[in-house]
């Protein structure tokens, strides 16, 4: 079978997480030879461990740490466009779209954070697939506030919410309804996690816990049925457990994060998200939420370190969903729709919110995304790896 998978993990130390991800697949009859493995890493990480990893386990893969990007870029004519993904920063997952995109044999991509595990009775990347394909009736949830809760079903129990969802928007009113999916209709699959739950930091000490995890975890059994957000409502995308189709790239840059004059980071996938959403919503298509789930194990750290990684855009993502609501309304394209929403953050005047001009910051590196795809689209396809 033709190799259409990108698997994206950005990783500095847990990359044998990934054996247990190729288990799954091998306990479940998923073809491994559909998957291309690039871990995306730092010069100072354990790289040709890295290397020997995806060699002992008999699957396609490349290791990009810095140096490796760099080269990269210059490859393919896009050198000027390497500051659109910042280093050492969660958001180098970026640079596994561009990767994907220079390849026109990958239709799907993964993303997999290296501190989660698969569920060993659940089929990890077989079930992404079926929900990439999904059609018939599913689940659909709205809410009061435009937004969704992707915790909600076990809410009125743990009360949580996850990173990312606005506190203007809790206490919600959740409504459901079934939508009729047709195929094709999906093109993202986001599943949801055990263990930690993906909070913020205010969260986080409001749980009492002071080493960045939770005291409050999640089981199968805080997780219903799978849904999707309804037209209209925004939700929390993570991407520590997703798969999505090469389509959406233009409209899911993993925006730049952690490197910047203002200290925001933390923001990288929620932000994408919404305008991910967004996109979703003009061109008719739909983001699935729930299985397969992953086990999340958080690192200890001091919940004070991403407080302070969080605070300078605690203000700005209260106010972004708002500003890009509605804009883009007739684009045809991704593209359109994502063009039409940094041209809104690079040319307004966001001096009302604290780090305001973090936004035109954003609205410019989104169109130097988009302006990147477009040079790779004149670059032949590049076989990157002797055994892709």
């Amino acid at each position: 079978m033709e190799r259409d998978i990108c698997v994206i993990v950005p990783t500095i130390r847990e990359y044998e997480c990934m054996r247990s991800y190729f288990a799954n697949a091998r306990a479940h009859d998923f073809d491994l030879s559909r998957l291309h493995v690039v871990l995306v890493t730092e010069d100072f990480c354990e790289t040709e461990a890295m290397e020997a990893m995806l060699e002992d386990e008999d699957v396609s893969g490349e290791v990009f740490d810095g140096t490796r990007r760099e080269e990269w870029y210059a490859d393919h004519d896009v050198a000027e466009y390497g500051h659109i993904v910042p280093a050492a920063s969660h958001a180098e997952t970026s640079f596994g779209l561009l990767y994907m995109w220079a390849n026109e044999a990958f239709e799907y991509g993964f993303f997999i954070d290296d501190d989660t595990l698969p569920h060993e009775d659940e089929d990890f990347f077989g079930t992404h697939m079926d929900n990439l394909a999904f059609e018939g009736g599913i689940e659909e949830v709205s809410s009061d506030e435009q937004w969704v809760n992707v915790l909600y079903q076990n809410a009125d129990e743990h009360g949580l919410y996850p990173r990312g969802y606005p506190y203007s928007a809790m206490g919600e009113t959740v409504e459901t309804d079934t939508a009729a999916v047709e195929t094709g209709e999906v093109v993202a699959s986001q599943g949801l996690w055990t263990n930690v739950p993906d909070l913020d930091a205010v969260r986080i000490l409001m749980d009492g816990d002071l080493e960045g995890q939770a005291q409050t975890r999640t089981t199968s059994r805080d997780f219903g049925e799978d849904f999707v957000a309804a037209r209209d409502n925004y939700l929390t995308v993570c991407s520590m457990n997703l798969a999505f189709r090469r389509e959406v790239i233009p409209a899911f840059y993993q925006l730049p994060m952690d490197d910047n004059e203002w200290d925001v980071g933390r923001f990288d996938d929620i932000w994408s998200g919404v305008f991910l959403k967004r996109a979703c919503d003009v061109l008719d298509k739909r983001i699935y939420n729930g299985a397969p789930l992953c086990e999340h194990n958080k690192a200890p750290r001091s919940t004070f370190d991403d407080l302070n990684n969080e605070v300078p855009g605690l203000e700005l993502n209260e106010h972004l969903w708002r500003i890009i609501d509605e804009v883009g309304d007739d684009a045809d394209s991704y593209a359109d729709v994502f063009e039409a929403m940094a041209a809104e953050l690079a040319d307004g005047d966001w001096s009302a919110y604290n780090n305001g001009a973090f936004f035109n910051y954003v609205g410019e590196h989104m169109l130097d995304w988009l302006e990147c795809l477009s040079a790779l689209e004149r670059t032949a396809p590049v076989v990157e790896n002797r055994r892709l």
